[in-house]
């Protein structure tokens, strides 16, 4: 659905870049940013690959090999990141809870993508070809990573939907009607 928005409105399209984009700011291996971010999440493999394979996508990042960064210069070297990409505008960013590192002089409009933990599992399952109880334990491991990581990275000790300006269920939308949405909202602002 990031996509959608992004194409829509014409604005570069962020996720996993950022990881790259703090490794290197950092001079420490994507990998350790990518372990810290993500406690090793299923977002890991495509962070690898990203990393191994210096993706054109991300821009001739240089990919150091690091000296064992703590994992609160990490955390600050990714929500730094996130903060001057949001800060840049024309941007959507996907993850890494960037919602909460933007502030409203940069009139950003923070959206919150969520569906019933069944939704969410049916989907999972038929994209990973899991069985009902797997994706079920899928969607509770990610729910709980998302805590952990809002936690470890902005000190929220519970989300909210208050926390963002647009909150969009996806249990009845389709991504294409959710993308409108959001693309209708930012637009107004």
């Amino acid at each position: 659905m990031g996509r959608l928005v992004a194409e829509r409105l014409g604005f570069t399209y962020v996720d996993d870049d950022i990881v790259a984009w703090a490794a290197s700011k950092g001079g420490v291996a994507p990998g350790d940013v990518a372990d810290e971010e993500r406690r090793k999440s299923l977002v890991g493999r495509v962070l690898e690959a990203m990393a191994s394979s210096g993706s054109p996508e991300l821009g001739g990042v240089h990919h150091g090999t690091g000296d064992g960064a703590s994992s609160e210069e990490i955390r600050a070297l990714i929500v730094d990141v996130v903060e001057r990409t949001a800060a840049r505008g024309d941007v959507v960013i996907v993850a890494h809870a960037a919602s909460h590192a933007a502030t409203p002089a940069w009139n950003a409009l923070r959206v919150l993508v969520t569906a019933s933990p069944e939704t969410r599992a049916a989907r999972i399952g038929a994209a990973e070809g899991l069985d009902e109880t797997k994706a079920a334990r899928a969607v509770s491991r990610a729910d709980a990573d998302r805590r952990d990581y809002l936690k470890r990275f902005y000190d929220v000790a519970e989300e909210l939907p208050t926390q963002y300006d647009l909150v969009v269920n996806t249990d009845t939308l389709s991504a294409e009607q959710a993308a409108d949405l959001v693309s209708h909202a930012a637009s107004a602002r």
